[in-house]
């Protein structure tokens, strides 16, 4: 069966060639761009282009490749190691375009386009993976390791390319290899599957308001929203709620109508079970192939083959983590829960708390407890202000500087480029950033980059970097006022930015992100503990309307009420990474039934019935849309050790003390993956993380 959908897919590319090979000169992919610092010329790149110059840069990769092989002098690092990291720059241009639009502008073009590239890039990946020659040349560098007088960024290289060798399949038989290519494209063809589920289930569910007192206790911004959404829809005159996040999740915390909320609810939460999206089948398909995989590679569980290579090193070491968050999160969910039923009983109603009804009734208490509400503070995060905060801690913290360029290229008229310098005046990096949901862009927030770095000898490659989230949008003459929730997610982000636009890694496969998956969201989920300092705040928190800043006694407020529903918050957080770790810690032969798995596990972890799992696993893109974090969703809240011990020393000396940014600076944000994370964090920090931190953080203890 692979066999012949690579054949398809061939044919398909050589047709799409031929139709084309009078506009190969004119393919923006296959020449040097002419733009300012590289940037993709997109208003040149037509749909056209991907697959002959996908083709293009498979071919020649697979010429470097045989070049590196071909090599008559002894494999080293330069020749071997060096060559194969800096192969494949036209194959990395192309993709790096492809994917990144077809997450944010995932047009039907686009996604008629998706499973071809895809299969291509996953055959070509695997026979990289797989060639016998090239691996030969990697272990004998690898066995002379220790004779090569290398330094520590180049062992590591070369460790790591060794170990993702073995682990993409080097070592086994043909046979094996073969099977494993047959997993791997299945795999890809799944994952796709999964994600235009999702795209699709989310576009094509709606909630229509017809009755405009059903609308009570919704802000004027939603409200307005919602009414341009129904004339879009042609509905004019009514109102209609999607279950993008900033309709979702203004509709559970504001609206007084409780079927409302059931109703947005219950749509959430079943998003690609219905018959037409339905995610069953695809799920049991990638449990399947994982488990395959995993035993292809001396691997137990798909779990057990996910973690061997990061920071954990084992499943039970992620697990214990997460149960010592667990036992005081639950906890916490009871008290939080106590609070909203007491609430709801002096209101004189006769019910029980419901999943539907936590953030509603979280809102109302905390408004009661702490006397602010977010209505209150909202006004004053204007997005245009809370960016003008980004860079005003960036600049703060590092001495970085941002400048819109204003004719720059831009795949979609809503994204923003800016160019970014040093402190010294040299240009660093292009940040781009892309906030508001459309329909062709999938839920969520993420970082990622059109270009990568690479800083040795007399090549200093800058990259360029963006920011995409699915933030609230403006309507009529509401500006975009941002949430809480979507102020620290901008932060969060911008955190991930940051990675990568002052990366110092010397090598291509060092620079940036391109760290062990434990390490990754240390960056991000650190840059979030600036996003209400009242320093901070006292410098971009200003009234759309007024230019006010906002009053010392709301920042007062603000930071009282910071710990406040962080039971909920924790065991969302933790139940679906929980979740995650079940479904991979076992075998799969047999197809599960989803709905009757998510309860058990539930039902195991004492799961209150209050609220559910942060991500059903339907919808839960970060474990079944791809392997990225498969088996891995728990280094959000391994990252989060790192990052409250290391957000105490910026507490201790300052939150802009200069000798701790330029550790934090030099030894995180600059080395990459250069080094051992938990030396490079300890060189920072000065002390390995104490775990005890997370929960202070979060006010479980």
């Amino acid at each position: 069966m692979n066999k012949t959908l690579l054949t398809v897919a061939s044919a398909i590319a050589v047709t799409l060639s031929a139709c084309n090979s009078n506009k190969m000169e004119q393919n923006p992919f296959l020449a040097d761009y002419t733009t300012q610092y590289g940037i993709p010329p997109f208003d040149q790149i037509k749909y056209e282009h991907y697959l002959p110059a996908v083709e293009k840069g498979i071919a020649e990769q697979n010429a470097e490749i045989e070049a590196i092989i071909a090599n008559p002098a002894t494999p080293d690092f330069e020749n071997t190691i060096l060559a194969l990291d800096n192969s494949g720059q036209l194959l990395n241009k192309v993709a790096y375009v492809f994917f990144a639009l077809s997450e944010s502008d995932n047009t039907p073009e686009m996604q008629e386009l998706n499973p071809k590239i895809s299969s291509l890039l996953t055959a070509h990946s695997d026979n990289m993976g797989m060639n016998a020659d090239l691996f030969n040349r990697i272990h004998d560098v690898y066995n002379r390791r220790d004779s090569l007088g290398l330094n520590t960024a180049q062992l590591r290289l070369l460790d790591n390319y060794y170990k993702d060798f073995v682990r993409s399949g080097a070592l086994l038989d043909e046979e094996k290899k073969a099977g494993l290519k047959v997993v791997n494209q299945q795999l890809s063809d799944a994952f796709i599957a999964f994600n235009e589920n999702v795209l699709n289930g989310t576009n094509n569910w709606e909630l229509v308001v017809e009755n405009e007192a059903e609308l009570s206790g919704l802000p004027e911004g939603t409200i307005a929203t919602a009414a341009e959404e129904a004339k879009a829809r042609g509905k004019e005159g009514k109102w209609v709620f999607t279950l993008h996040a900033p309709s979702r999740l203004a509709v559970l915390t504001y609206a007084n109508n409780r079927d409302l909320r059931e109703k947005i609810w219950k749509g959430y939460t079943s998003l690609a079970t219905d018959s037409a999206y339905c995610n069953y089948d695809n799920i049991n398909t990638i449990l399947k192939l994982r488990t395959r995989k995993a035993r292809l590679l001396g691997f137990e569980n798909f779990a057990d083959f996910a973690i061997d290579n990061v920071m954990a090193k084992t499943t039970k070491n992620a697990e214990d983590l997460l149960y010592k968050i667990w036992t005081p999160a639950i906890a916490k969910v009871k008290e939080e829960v106590a609070d909203m039923q007491a609430y709801i009983n002096a209101e004189g109603n006769n019910f029980k708390v419901a999943p539907w009804d936590y953030y509603y009734y979280a809102e109302k208490v905390k408004a009661q407890k702490f006397n602010i509400s977010e209505d209150q503070v909202r006004p004053y995060f204007k997005l245009e202000n809370v960016v003008e905060g980004l860079f005003f801690v960036a600049n703060k913290l590092y001495g970085i500087t941002f400048t819109e360029l204003k004719d720059a290229p831009k795949y979609n008229p809503e994204v923003t480029v800016y160019e970014v310098k040093d402190a010294a005046g040299e240009h660093l990096a292009v940040f781009m950033t892309d906030y508001f949901p459309r329909a062709t862009k999938r839920q969520g927030a993420w970082m990622s980059e059109f270009k990568g770095a690479c800083n040795y000898d007399s090549i200093n490659e800058r990259p360029i970097i963006y920011n995409v989230g699915n933030f609230t949008r403006p309507s009529g003459d509401m500006p975009a006022l941002l949430t809480l929730d979507e102020v620290e997610t901008a932060f969060h982000e911008f955190g991930h930015g940051l990675h990568g636009m002052m990366t110092r890694a010397a090598y291509r496969g060092q620079a940036g992100t391109n760290v062990d998956r434990d390490l990754v969201e240390l960056p991000s989920q650190i840059m979030e503990h600036w996003a209400f300092e009242p320093e901070v705040l006292a410098v971009y928190a200003k009234h759309y309307k007024t230019g006010e800043v906002i009053p010392a006694d709301l920042i007062k407020k603000l930071n009282a009420s910071a710990k406040f529903n962080q039971g909920f918050a924790t065991t969302e957080l933790a139940g679906a990474a929980l979740l995650d770790i079940e479904w991979h810690k076992v075998s799969h032969d047999q197809p599960v039934n989803v709905p009757e798995f998510e309860a058990a596990v539930a039902k195991k972890l004492n799961l209150p019935e209050e609220l559910t799992f942060r991500y059903r696993s339907t919808y839960f893109k970060h474990i079944f849309g791809s392997d990225g974090y498969a088996a891995g969703y728990y280094t959000y809240l391994w990252a989060e050790v790192l990052d409250a011990d290391g957000f105490d020393l910026f507490a201790e000396k300052g939150i802009f003390d200069k000798a701790t940014a330029d550790a934090f600076r030099t030894n995180i944000l600059e080395m990459g993956g250069s080094d051992d994370p938990m030396k490079l964090y300890i060189q920072f920090r000065g002390q390995e993380p104490n775990p005890d931190a997370l929960l202070r953080n979060r006010g479980l203890k």
